[in-house]
């Protein structure tokens, strides 16, 4: 195919002006060779090669000229958190029928809750993994429980632990990302209680928010390498505790220079004023998870507006996995087909 200016026919010999008058200032030829016709051209073969340089000439970058690139618009994934199916009250819902379900409801990943597994021995991981791949589903990410918010060393060195124990099992099972918790000071015993303060609770007497947030950053340090040597990101969770603010969340994130160390976003936990919220963090996210509520939340219902939320991550540039947590009282089997189908509307608006 030819793509060529009217003078350049002209001069190449192949029209001239009259049989040009109405057509526009550039023409496209195809030209079509059959090895049994050969084709009667009058144009001579220096005409030809003249014609075909002066055509693809200007295709060609030139060194001062970048380029053209197309930029890729940010790319956000679904995934449904197994916590969605078993929010701690009933008998265990078993991660293999979250993946069956996830399959069936056309998302593409699975968020495992730590505690919801049947166990932590290699055959059950693998297990799970199998499971994940024969229903072409990701497994996305393990969301573990720990907290470092205690004066007492060695009780943050068992969630040390446990933390690196968390990390090692999403490596066997092929996951490239792990929830982290601060913790919190622990002064309200029940978490219903906590939940009923809006998660505000006062700080441990005789210690200070500042030796807080030192024995939750060096604790996590202490986890790092692990992570590196694995390849799984530790995603910090706006999840109460010194967390529960941006402020305190980009404070931990910031104070720790490693490529392993990310933050996950839960949309459902600012309780006031979230999109504000939402807005300063989403820049610093490395994975999202989304709270619904139908039927009424367990502990609380936010009346959150997706479009916006989306809008947000997407000004953020945010690509990745953004994982459903259905927290209402209605069956989950409904609540949580509702919240796909919320959030692919959201999406494509």
């Amino acid at each position: 195919m030819l793509h060529l200016p009217r003078s350049d026919l002209v001069r190449a010999g192949w029209r001239d002006e009259a049989s040009l008058i109405g057509e526009p200032d550039f023409c496209v030829y195809f030209w079509y060779i059959d090895s049994l016709s050969p084709i009667n051209m009058t144009l001579s073969r220096r005409s030809f090669l003249a014609a075909s340089t002066l055509a693809a000439t200007p295709l060609l970058p030139t060194p001062n000229t970048p380029a053209p690139t197309i930029p890729a618009a940010p790319r956000i994934k679904l995934g449904i958190s197994s916590y969605s199916y078993w929010h701690f009250k009933t008998a265990k819902v078993p991660i293999e029928m979250v993946i069956d379900e996830a399959a069936k409801l056309g998302v593409e990943g699975v968020d495992i809750l730590h505690r919801q597994m049947e166990g932590e021995d290699n055959a059950y991981l693998q297990k799970l993994k199998r499971h994940a791949f024969h229903a072409g589903i990701d497994l996305i990410c393990l969301s573990i429980h720990q907290g470092f918010v205690y004066p007492d060393a060695a009780e943050r060195q068992k969630n040390i632990d446990h933390t690196i124990k968390g990390i090692e099992m999403a490596y066997k099972m092929g996951i490239p990302c792990m929830r982290l918790n601060t913790g919190r000071w622990n002064t309200i015993k029940s978490f219903d209680e906590l939940m009923a303060k809006r998660g505000i609770e006062p700080i441990l007497p005789g210690h200070t928010e500042d030796e807080g947030f030192k024995w939750v950053i060096d604790s996590i340090e202490k986890c790092l390498p692990k992570a590196a040597e694995c390849g799984v990101m530790l995603a910090l969770e706006n999840h109460w505790g010194l967390s529960s603010m941006p402020e305190g969340l980009l404070r931990i994130r910031q104070a720790i220079d490693s490529p392993w160390m990310g933050v996950l976003l839960d949309t459902g936990n600012f309780l006031e004023n979230p999109y504000d919220k939402l807005e300063k963090v989403a820049p610093h996210a490395t994975f999202v998870q989304a709270k619904t509520y139908y039927g009424g939340g367990e502990w609380y219902s936010l009346d959150l507006d997706y479009k916006r939320i989306f809008n947000l991550l997407r000004k953020a540039n945010y690509q990745g996995y953004l994982s459903i947590e259905f927290e209402g009282k209605e069956d989950a089997k409904t609540g949580v087909r509702k919240s796909v189908e919320l959030m692919r509307n959201a999406m494509i608006s």
